[in-house]
C-alpha cells in the first residue's frame, strides 16, 4: 500500500513538474517575443526620428554640407537668408576693394624716378605722360601737382594735398558698406533670437505647462540664428581688417612719395 501511495505521489510530482516547466517555457517564449517586438519598435522609432531630423540612413555621420543645410532650415529660412545676404554682399564688397587696392599698389620709387627723369629731360608734359600711364593714387597726385607747376611750389603742394584727399575717398569707397554688414548680421541674429524665444513662450502658453519639448523648437531656432549672425560678423571683420591694412599701406606710400615729389619739383623750379 505504501509503495502504491509513494508511486502515486511521485507520479503527481513529476506531472506537476512537467506542467510547471512547460508553463515556464511558454512564458519565456512569450517574453522573448515581446522583447523582440519592443526592440523592433524602438529601432523603427529611431529610424523615423532620424529621417525627420534630416539624418542620413545607414548610421552614417552627416556631411558638413548636410549639417549646414539642416541648421540653415532649423534656424528659420527668412532670417537665415537675411544673414546669408549680409555675408555674400559683404564679402563681394571686400573682395572688390582688395582687388582695387592691390592693383593700385605700385613701386613708388620707380615711378618717382621716371617722373624726375622725364621732367629733367623733356619737361612737364613728358612727366605728365608718365603719370597718366601709372595706375593708382601715386600717379594721380603727381599729375595733380604737375598741373600747377607754373603757379609755384605752394600751389603744387596744395594740389598734391587735395589730390591725396580725393584718392583717400576713392580708396575708402565701399568700406562703409562692409561695416554696415558687420553690424547688421549679429543684429539680425539677435532679432531671430528674440522671435524664437517668443515662439517658445507661445508654445508654453498653448500647452498650459512648462514642457521641454514645447520650448525646444523655439530655443533651438533662437540659438542657431544668433550663432549664424556672429559667424558672419567675424568673417566680415577679417575681410574688413585686410582692406584697412591695404589702405593704410597705400596712404603711407602716398605720403612718402608726395614729400619726395615736392622736393623734386622744388629743385626743378
Amino acid at each position: 500500500m505504501k509503495k502504491i501511495v509513494s508511486t502515486l505521489v511521485l507520479s503527481l510530482t513529476l506531472m506537476l513538474g512537467l506542467l510547471t516547466t512547460n508553463a515556464y517555457a511558454d512564458s519565456t517564449t512569450v517574453s522573448q517575443e515581446e522583447i523582440k517586438e519592443d526592440i523592433s519598435e524602438k529601432k523603427l522609432e529611431l529610424a523615423v526620428s532620424k529621417v525627420e531630423n534630416g539624418e542620413p540612413e545607414g548610421g552614417k555621420e552627416p556631411s558638413f554640407t548636410q549639417e549646414l543645410k539642416g541648421r540653415f532650415i532649423e534656424g528659420g529660412v527668412k532670417f537665415m537668408i537675411s544673414v546669408l545676404a549680409c555675408l555674400i554682399l559683404g564679402i563681394a564688397t571686400a573682395i572688390e576693394r582688395i582687388i582695387y587696392l592691390s592693383l593700385s599698389n605700385v613701386n613708388t620709387v620707380k615711378v618717382l624716378q621716371q617722373v624726375e627723369e622725364a621732367l629733367n629731360a623733356d619737361g612737364v608734359e613728358a612727366a605728365k605722360e608718365v603719370c597718366r600711364n601709372t595706375r593708382g593714387p601715386v600717379g594721380a597726385i603727381f599729375y595733380d601737382g604737375l598741373q600747377r607747376v607754373d603757379e609755384g611750389i605752394e600751389q603744387v603742394e596744395r594740389a598734391v594735398v587735395a589730390g591725396g584727399s580725393v584718392q583717400m575717398g576713392l580708396m575708402e569707397k565701399g568700406v562703409s558698406w562692409i561695416t554696415l554688414f558687420i553690424a547688421l548680421a549679429p543684429m539680425l541674429g539677435f532679432l531671430g533670437t528674440v522671435l524664437g524665444m517668443i515662439e517658445a513662450f507661445d508654445s508654453i502658453q498653448a500647452a498650459g505647462s512648462i514642457e521641454p519639448s514645447a520650448m525646444a523648437g523655439g530655443i533651438k531656432t533662437a540659438l542657431i540664428t544668433t550663432v549664424a549672425g556672429l559667424i558672419v560678423a567675424i568673417i566680415l571683420q577679417v575681410f574688413y581688417n585686410v582692406v584697412i591694412a591695404k589702405i593704410d599701406n597705400l596712404v603711407n606710400q602716398m605720403e612718402n612719395a608726395s614729400n619726395q615729389f615736392i622736393e623734386v619739383v622744388s629743385n626743378k623750379l
